[in-house]
Formats: C-alpha cells, structure tokens, sequence
C-alpha cells in the first residue's frame, strides 16, 4: 500500500516537549497547504474520497481518530493518537475517518494546494481508477 507511519522527534524537558516539521528534512514532499480539523461531534465520520496525485501527512496533534485506509484490493484500519507519529498517504488511496475523540485535534500536511479535480469522491469511480492505474 503507499501509505505509512512515519515518526517525528520529540524534543523536551521540564518545560514540555516540542516537535519541527521541516519541509526537505522529516517530509517526503514541498508542504504546500497545511489545514486541522477540530470539534468533530462524536459519531461523525469524514473523508470519504482518494486523491489522484496529491501526498498527504496526517498528525492527530491531540486526541485520536482512526483512518480506513483502501488501496482498492484491501483495507486497513490505522489509529492516530500520538503527536510525533503521522500517516503518510499518497495518491490513489481511497480514505475514510472515524472514531474522532472529542478533544481531537488532526493536522494535516498538503503537497499541492486545494483543487477539486484531485479528489475521488466515488468508491466506484476509486476503483476504476486503480485498474487503470495498475
């Protein structure tokens, strides 16, 4: 699957702990759009959809919340609930979010900016897409 956990250094002392994302460093792409999602009301799910080309790391910086993660033939479940760990996704994985906790806290890092016509939002449309990819 072209997805993974990838770990971030944690820095601390008696102050509390720090954590630098460093485009060229710890990512394996140019950061282009950063967005987080917060407040989710308990019970919702998000997501829903692929990306065609756009890379994507995902921090629950607080909290949790649970990625399904299918590449067309198999899903994976992969829980998110530890700030110096995010979740690596490129292209062509279709992704589904649930189980936020109330206080999570999910910030996502973009290799492109917002645009529309990378989004798969059909499951079907999905899998067309990675037969042909294939």
């Amino acid at each position: 699957m072209k997805y993974e956990l990838v770990n971030f250094r944690t820095l601390g002392d008696e102050r509390g702990s720090l954590i630098a994302i460093e485009q060229g460093y710890n990512t394996p792409f140019e950061i282009k759009r950063v967005y987080y999602i917060f407040d989710t009301k308990e019970g919702v799910e998000r997501g829903f959809h692929a990306h065609i080309n756009l890379k994507q790391i995902a921090i629950a910086v607080k909290g949790s919340c649970t990625f399904v993660l299918d590449d067309g033939e198999r899903r994976e479940e992969m829980k998110l609930d530890n700030p110096n760990q995010g979740l690596f996704i490129e292209g062509l994985i279709w992704r589904e979010m649930k189980d936020f906790s109330s206080d999570c806290v999910l910030v996502v890092l973009a290799s492109e900016h917002y645009d529309e016509s990378d989004y798969i939002r059909d499951y079907n449309k999905f899998l067309k897409e990675v037969k042909n990819d294939s």
